[in-house]
């Protein structure tokens, strides 16, 4: 008869998370690295199906039923001190040090710490794939859907084993059907804007209870897109199970299971090293969703998981002894799950911005913190929990037996009430803040009161009115909303020429009050891609409204190529002057290839002149925001002034 391998300890599988966790946190420090890297969430989602169904398919085996209670206190036990630490280490950061933060951290809080924070996070809108913002638990949406799978999955296996029986080709076999259908429904429902709609489209949103949420998010954060990864590994668990093996001798198959497992490391390889998230910066605007990874991308990488699992749990393949196995990655495993929890904000705390990339010594200086961190949690929190440590010295503190325990209980009670005082305060802070935006947000926010969406509006604010007197919003081009300013001294624009119109995205909107102040027309909007100042150049042409001056500052978002140029350029053919405003986007690889085209555009052009923000904004660093992209007080005038030269006004 066999002789079970012990589920207690699979150092194989530490090591496939060690890989997970590693590839996780290079995505998350430079998407240029490993630009795949986030699927290693996706393969925390198949251990977890394959480890969790795997123990509830023994127990059930051993004692005839499932003991829903004691699963769930056992993953309350592994997963909920940490996360706690996590949370109140934040909020305590962020209450002495980032205090701005605190009413918009407020609701992250809540949801993660009930496990909602995936939905939370679809709901609000507050895109994943956002770089910009100062979002120190983003990364927890994946613990909210694993937490949602431990709450549900107990019931349903002892469901399916009542109803079914221990037929495990059969159930192995429903799982992995389920897990193809969970892989068909997002293709479908991501299909309509697979292959070029942008974030900002239409068809980039669904409808989820009557509100419109981002359907790329949806796909990637919701707990239905993201259950292949769980069913396949359940799958898995019916299908092969370490007590099929003998552990002190090696059998013939092995030779084929590492085979097998190979495949999948190059497979997977291969996906982190290719796959993306999200296409940024397409010519024809903004961002997409990668189709190659809801269009089957992710089952992909379920399949190459469970082919490296199988040959990880196998007792004699050299991938499990020896490469996953590996006493290195088996301690960065044993220790991924704090890793993941501490790692991201530790970078947010550093870098303020999601986006901004880490350069490699920042990068082993934060992981090195990180680790300290993970570390400490491992031993002193984690651990004795687990354990029953904590509980045994609660016993002790409790039911001191010697005179130098009582003096020990009283030091430790002083420590505790001051060491106490400062989470105390934090969660007092958390629970009163007002909701802010940060100075970036709050910046556009407010330039949004100085810009007109020529495209619907029929009103224009006349360039000498400097007080606002009130705001009508009207819906943009893109879904978001522009500010139009109603005042005692408006016009229409019907048959009316205007003389100096500026066409920009974000950085643009930031000086929209300046730009308007001194005479000029501004249509900017948040994410705009380039080719839009075509169709807003083609609109004003047909109705005789061109002036003598149009401002153009895009680029920001995506890319440009020379034809789209090319086809703004015939409605402007006969206007005085087009000045192209280059682009300061360092992190951004379209960044140099578009201002090289924008720069040669007066060679070809005679009434095209450059105004060359990006040199003026290298040089001068501190009229920008910590982003190094959008404009703060001072290099909007600056910014401003440079286009009133350049117009010579």
């Amino acid at each position: 008869m066999n002789r079970p391998q012990s589920l207690k300890y699979l150092p194989g599988l530490d090591g496939l998370r060690a890989v997970a966790v590693i590839a996780v946190i290079l995505y998350h420090a430079n998407k240029g690295w490993v630009s795949g890297g986030f699927l290693g969430v996706e393969v925390f989602f198949v251990i977890s199906g394959y480890l969790i169904t795997t123990l509830l398919i023994n127990e059930s085996e051993q004692h005839g039923k499932i003991d829903f209670k004691g699963f769930w206190m056992r993953r309350a036990r592994r997963l909920l001190p940490a996360l706690w630490t996590l949370l109140v280490g934040v909020t305590t950061y962020c209450a002495l040090f980032e205090r701005d933060t605190l009413g918009n951290l407020r609701g992250d809080v809540v949801a993660a710490f009930v496990y909602g924070f995936n939905w939370f996070q679809i709901w609000v809108g507050t895109s994943y794939f956002s770089a910009f913002g100062f979002v120190p638990l983003r990364h927890l949406w994946s613990l909210a859907v694993e937490e949602q799978f431990y709450l549900v999955w107990p019931v349903l296996i002892a469901a399916v084993l009542k109803i079914f029986g221990r037929r495990p080709m059969l159930l192995g076999t429903m799982f992995f059907v389920a897990s193809i259908a969970v892989s068909v429904y997002v293709a479908k429902t991501f299909e309509p804007g697979a292959a070029g709609s942008v974030l900002e489209t239409p068809d980039h949103y669904l409808s989820l209870f009557g509100k419109t949420v981002s359907k790329v998010d949806f796909l990637f954060l919701g707990t239905l897109g993201r259950s292949g990864g769980l069913l396949i590994g359940s799958a898995l668990a019916f299908w092969w199970k370490p007590s099929m093996f003998h552990h002190d001798h090696p059998t013939s198959e092995r030779h084929v299971v590492s085979i097998v497992g190979w495949l999948g490391v190059a497979g997977l390889g291969a996906m982190l090293w290719k796959f993306h998230d999200v296409v940024e910066g397409g010519v024809d605007g903004g961002s997409s969703g990668y189709a190659p990874l809801f269009q089957g991308g992710f089952l992909l990488v379920g399949l190459a998981s469970i082919a490296i699992i199988a040959a990880a749990v196998h007792p004699h393949t050299l991938l499990a002894r020896r490469v996953l196995g590996n006493p290195i990655l088996v301690y960065v495993g044993q220790r991924s799950y704090g890793l993941y929890l501490f790692h991201w904000p530790i970078f947010q705390f550093y870098r303020q911005f999601a986006g901004r990339a880490l350069n490699v010594i920042e990068f082993i200086l934060l992981f090195t913190l990180a680790l300290v961190f993970t570390e400490v949690s491992y031993r002193f929190i984690e651990m004795p929990v687990r354990t029953g440590g904590f509980r045994a010295g609660w016993d002790k503190f409790r039911h001191p037996r010697l005179d130098s325990d009582r003096d020990k209980r009283q030091g430790i009670i002083a420590i505790g009430v001051v060491v106490a005082v400062v989470p105390i305060f934090a969660l007092v802070s958390l629970a009163t803040a007002r909701v802010k935006l940060d100075e970036i947000g709050q910046s556009l926010a407010d330039g949004e009161s100085g810009v007109v969406n020529v495209l619907t509006s029929t009103t224009l604010a006349v360039s000498t009115v400097t007080t606002l007197s009130g705001a009508t919003t009207l819906p943009g081009a893109t879904g978001a909303t522009d500010t139009l300013v109603p005042s005692p001294s408006t016009t229409t624009l019907d048959g009316q020429v205007i003389e100096i119109i500026a066409i920009g995205d974000s950085v643009m909107l930031g000086a929209a009050n300046v730009l308007t102040e001194r005479g000029i027309t501004v249509d900017a909007l948040k994410s705009r891609p380039f080719r839009q100042a075509l169709e807003i150049c083609n609109y004003l042409k047909s109705v005789n409204r061109l002036g003598e001056i149009v401002i153009i500052h895009l680029g920001t978002n995506n890319y440009v190529d020379q034809k789209t140029l090319d086809d703004i350029m015939v409605p402007l053919a006969d206007i005085d002057t087009v000045v192209f405003v280059t682009n300061h986007v360092p992190s951004k690889k379209w960044q140099d290839p578009n201002n090289a085209l924008m720069r040669a555009m007066p060679d070809k052009y005679g009434n095209v002149k450059i105004l060359d923000w990006y040199t003026v904004a290298e040089a001068h660093p501190e009229y920008l925001y910590g982003d190094k992209i959008h404009l703060n007080p001072e290099g909007q005038t600056v910014y401003a002034d440079l286009i009133m030269q350049a117009i010579g006004k």
